[in-house]
């Protein structure tokens, strides 16, 4: 296995997607990643449709695909007593455990702190909770859309104050599953140090309020609640989408320098005391607005962006999906990855947001990125293999 993780044992007993996240994080940077299912699956296995693959057995969702990819898959019922010793054999042979279930859900099956401390000291344990795992509401169950409203994140999103929005994609997961890998990390180089493991704790609530930004110390410091402002920037203009002939642009100036090179592009008037200052153009953001969607008016996208870019102005298009994808500088990136499926044959999955490089004494860099990936799993798909690989391969403390 290739990666700057390679050698790490990860045992996954998460499911949906912040903890599947994190461990697929830790799997596209080299580590083994066995994932422990119950005998049912993941329950994104079934969040669909979409589904792709025709044949009786193979129809698998694209949602699954999405945070699973280089993953062993074993079931196990960890009421069952015979399958709970799997996984305490599991245990003592990993570096790190992952788990998501609800405040207490792992100390009932058997593996709280105490006992997975006392199978193997060095394991650092990655627990992902809805809410956190203590105060009055730690017993919650964590989904993304609640957890966007309850962390505040829908009021930010949206046309207006009254029409909060979710953002497109389950962000209070993904984010969750950023700190828990980032986390694991840190704990891992901990354990470098001191030969012990260490407990990483955190939470859809917490993760969202952590990326709160400037809309955090907005209200923490200035006493302003934030609110929806559609697509236009609550501290900065002119920056956000405006319309032009058969569609729209994003521009965003984020000095008056730029904002000077944007009045000299389109012969707007520079020196309007309405819009000397970034202060003074938020002020007037709807006059603002207006005057640069008429001088927009004339031109098609394509050309607006063109002219934009050479007066050094930041801008760019709103995409879709199928643009993205097929975007060379997105493919240049490696955000494209192929794996060989063993129901759906060859798919593309999009890639991991990291890319790694190696520097010689002369300074030449040799990209080190993982470029052959693991599939994600069909169901207990890895199970005989990882079951005679522990009868083969004895405990051993890690260096």
């Amino acid at each position: 296995m290739s990666g700057s993780l390679a050698g790490l044992l990860v045992v996954d007993l998460t499911r949906a997607l912040a903890g599947p996240q994190a461990a697929m994080m830790l799997g596209d940077l080299g580590a083994r990643v066995i994932k422990v299912e119950s005998p049912a699956g993941d329950d994104t296995r079934s969040w669909g449709p979409p589904f792709v693959g025709t044949e009786e057995g193979t129809a698998v969702s694209t949602y699954f695909l999405s945070c699973n990819r280089n993953k062993e898959s074993i079931t196990l019922d960890l009421k069952r007593g015979d399958d709970a010793q799997v996984l305490a054999g599991l245990i003592r042979r990993a570096d790190v455990l992952m788990e998501n279930y609800k405040p207490g859900g792992l100390r009932r099956l058997g593996f709280g702190t105490e006992e997975l401390m006392r199978l193997n000291p060095r394991l650092v344990v990655l627990s992902i909770s809805g809410f956190g795992h203590d105060g009055p509401e730690a017993d919650r169950p964590g989904y993304d859309q609640i957890a966007q409203g309850e962390a505040g994140l829908m009021s930010l999103t949206g046309p207006d104050p009254d029409h909060p929005q979710r953002v497109g994609v389950p962000i209070a997961d993904l984010l969750a599953g950023m700190n828990g890998a980032f986390g694991v990390l840190a704990a891992l180089r901990e354990r470098d140090r001191t030969g012990r493991g260490q407990i990483v704790r955190t939470s859809l609530l917490a993760s969202v309020v952590a990326a709160h930004a400037f809309q955090g110390t907005r209200w923490t410091v200035a006493g302003e609640v934030g609110t929806a402002q559609g697509n236009q920037h609550p501290t900065i203009a002119p920056y956000g989408l405006f319309r032009c002939a058969g569609g729209s642009v994003q521009i965003a100036c984020g000095n008056d320098a730029m904002w000077h090179r944007l009045c000299a592009a389109f012969d707007i008037t520079a020196d309007d005391p309405r819009y000397a200052t970034n202060a003074d153009r938020l002020a007037h953001r709807d006059s603002l607005t207006k005057l640069l969607e008429s001088a927009f008016g004339d031109h098609e996208a394509d050309e607006l962006l063109q002219r934009l870019a050479d007066a050094g102005v930041p801008a760019g298009r709103v995409r879709a999906l199928d643009e993205v994808y097929e975007w060379e500088q997105t493919r240049s990136q490696r955000l494209l990855v192929d794996v060989e499926h063993q129901g759906l044959g060859r798919i593309s999955l999009p890639g991991s947001a990291l890319r790694t490089f190696s520097v010689d004494a002369a300074g030449a860099e040799r990209e080190t990125t993982r470029v052959e990936h693991r599939p994600p799993p069909v169901l207990d798909s890895d199970a005989a293999a990882i079951r005679e690989w522990l009868e083969a391969t004895p405990p051993q403390v890690r260096s």
